[in-house]
């Protein structure tokens, strides 16, 4: 293949060699989203080599409490050994390879339901059933302990990653996590949880999120003009912003939380400027203020939302590569996961996340049933981006789309994205993937980036 290089909106990019490569930024081939081979490479090359978030920390509220995660063909053991620690594994019996644990449970050790092996919280070999029919070599203590995964803590989650040489977490969800850090994230638990198999790439189902320019014509409601202020004695900012919040939060928990629009509603009567700009700025510090009282009122370990808005220190949606997202809106958020089930078959995940009196949670959240698209139950926002998704998936196929053309100005998360994955799926080292990650660890709705991850690599 020649040499191509794309200038696009000033940023350089070179080509790697992957097929079906991002040849140009801001133009994706559609044969990322269903081709085997494509998918086969990010199953051997992208997700063995990437920090996932395998569970909330409130399913692990104690000792032996553990959640098996799946990604693909591999099962993990994540567990809860101590207060402070938390564990992976692999979850396979040293022994023949038999599963230990389906779904999510509490043990004291883990038992292999075959022939009875046995295995502390801490992975060390506690019991081999007839040891003595066994060669040496194959009771040796540290080659029986289970497999470990990388786990490390951050957000409220338990992460993992299958490659022992990653780098650090934190490192690899920059600067997304020391934004949600002053949000005091960590502090956050589940209301509720929800899941939905959906006919789509995993990589389109996130692309769907990484920008708002699909507002207007997919979520209607949400936009000024969808909504007629009435005469009222309310200031018309204070019923529009009242309005949207309502909207926003119907039926999705943590995207505005009923207690927030509690609290704003009790402000509704106050006194503003009559300046539309004035007014909007001054009802903006009331609600955050008495959102904050309210919070650390209840002992909750809260951050002062009016500082956070002064400093431009909180973005409305967050992305933690490759396949997490937050929504923080006042007190709590939304919460994303996505994980691939087929080339064309993806599960995504909604939590409700919220804050309890002293941040303690109501208890431990049950995992989802995983329902289909369609189903009635759905809020309005999700139902509307699932019955989009579908119809897409399909569209790529069209012997008339070679690929998509974003927007220089407001796509470029997505473009951002698909190149950090062709930067795994060429092998290029972390040293040079870190810093292009945390470029893509961002808000939505930013333009191309240079990524640097290709400087000095030969065209392809």
């Amino acid at each position: 293949m020649g040499t191509l290089v794309s200038h696009t909106n000033t940023v350089d990019w070179t080509p790697l060699p992957v097929p079906w490569a991002v040849q140009a930024a801001d133009r994706i081939p559609k044969q990322r989203y269903y081709d085997q081979e494509f998918y086969a490479l990010e199953n051997q090359l992208l997700w063995p080599r990437v920090w996932q978030m395998a569970c909330r920390l409130e399913e692990l509220p104690k000792p032996g409490d553990f959640v098996e995660y799946e990604i693909l063909d591999q099962s993990i053991i994540v567990v809860r050994v101590d207060a402070d620690t938390v564990r992976a594994y692999y979850n396979s019996c040293r022994h023949r390879g038999m599963k230990l644990v389906e779904g999510s449970g509490s043990r004291r050790i883990f038992v292999c339901p075959f022939h009875g092996w046995c295995w502390g919280l801490d992975g060390k070999n506690t019991y081999v059933l007839r040891e003595k029919l066994f060669d040496e070599r194959n009771l040796d203590a540290d080659d029986l302990r289970l497999v470990s995964v990388r786990c490390e803590l951050w957000g409220g989650c338990a992460w993992i990653n299958l490659d022992a040489d990653a780098p650090p977490l934190i490192d690899c969800l920059e600067p997304f996590a020391s934004r949600l850090d002053e949000w005091k994230i960590g502090a956050l638990r589940t209301e509720w949880w929800k899941s939905c198999i959906l006919p789509v790439n995993w990589k389109l189902a996130a692309a769907a999120f990484m920008e708002g320019y699909h507002v207007p014509q997919t979520h209607p409601q949400l936009l000024p003009s969808s909504h007629t202020v009435e005469r009222s004695p309310v200031h018309p900012v204070v019923e529009t912003s009242l309005h949207f919040m309502r909207t926003l939060g119907s039926g999705m928990g943590g995207m505005t939380h009923d207690n927030d629009i509690r609290i704003a509603e009790g402000l509704q009567h106050m006194s503003l400027p009559d300046d539309p700009a004035e007014a909007m700025a001054a009802w903006r510090i009331a609600v955050n203020d008495a959102i904050t009282s309210w919070q650390r009122g209840r002992g909750c370990d809260f951050p002062d939302l009016s500082d956070l808005d002064r400093r431009g220190a909180l973005d409305p949606v967050g992305f933690g590569f490759p396949h997490y997202f937050v929504l923080p809106q006042y007190s709590s958020a939304s919460s994303y996961r996505i994980r691939p089930l087929g080339p064309e078959e993806t599960l995504f995940e909604i939590w409700s996340l919220t804050r309890f009196p002293d941040d303690l949670s109501p208890g431990r959240p049950t995992p989802p049933e995983p329902l289909g698209p369609d189903d009635p139950s759905w809020p309005t926002i999700p139902a509307q981006d699932f019955s989009n998704l579908p119809k897409q998936q399909k569209g790529l196929h069209a012997k008339g789309f070679e690929f998509m053309r974003l927007s220089t100005q407001i796509e470029g998360l997505i473009s951002n994205f698909e190149r950090v994955i062709d930067g795994f799926l060429a092998g290029l080292p972390s040293e040079r993937l870190v810093p292009a990650i945390q470029k893509t660890n961002t808000t939505i709705d930013v333009p191309i980036a240079n990524l640097g991850m290709t400087d000095g690599v030969p065209a392809w």
